[in-house]
């Protein structure tokens, strides 16, 4: 089975859009294992707003058996539509409290359980994989990089996934 590992940061509106590609082709690719690799465009201690926080929210949302797809479409939202203040686990609990247990969330990523896999995640992109712009993509001993301030296309991903 293809493990297709996509690097994103739901502050970056260039991987909201290669999200709803994915979102839109994936079904044309059965069997394709998805493996969730967050990390920040703009990681600590580069001036923020920082998406620390949000990354966090989704290693929680995993654990928890969350609709990953409607926590990243929520997330996207939050940060690139509703511009909600994504450094404060209270405010992104509240925004997502229909998808999860909003009081446990605030505990759990409050108390930073997810902190050090969330930098971990940082270092895999940036140090391990070569990962220079967001969204990214690696299967097989392949990867597709976006070109920063462009992103990819859907086109691009689609060929890259065949």
């Amino acid at each position: 089975m293809p493990k297709l590992e996509v690097f994103f940061d739901y502050a970056c509106p260039y991987c909201k859009l290669g999200h709803e590609y994915l979102v839109n082709i994936i079904k044309d690719f059965p069997g394709t294992e998805i493996d969730w690799k967050p990390c920040e465009a703009h990681p600590r201690p580069e001036p923020g707003p920082h998406s620390d926080i949000v990354i966090q929210g989704m290693f929680y949302a995993l654990e928890h058996g969350v609709d990953i797809w409607k926590f990243h479409e929520r997330m996207y939202d939050a940060c690139l539509k509703d511009k909600i203040n994504k450094e404060d686990v209270d405010t992104i609990a509240e925004y997502a409290r229909d998808l999860l247990d909003a009081e446990d969330f605030k505990r759990v990523v409050g108390g930073k359980k997810y902190e050090k896999i969330q930098r971990d995640g940082n270092d895999y992109a940036y140090e391990k994989q070569g990962v220079w712009a967001v969204p990214s993509y690696r299967m097989s001993g392949k990867k597709l990089d976006a070109v920063e301030g462009v992103g990819i296309s859907e086109r691009q991903l689609r060929a890259f996934l065949s």
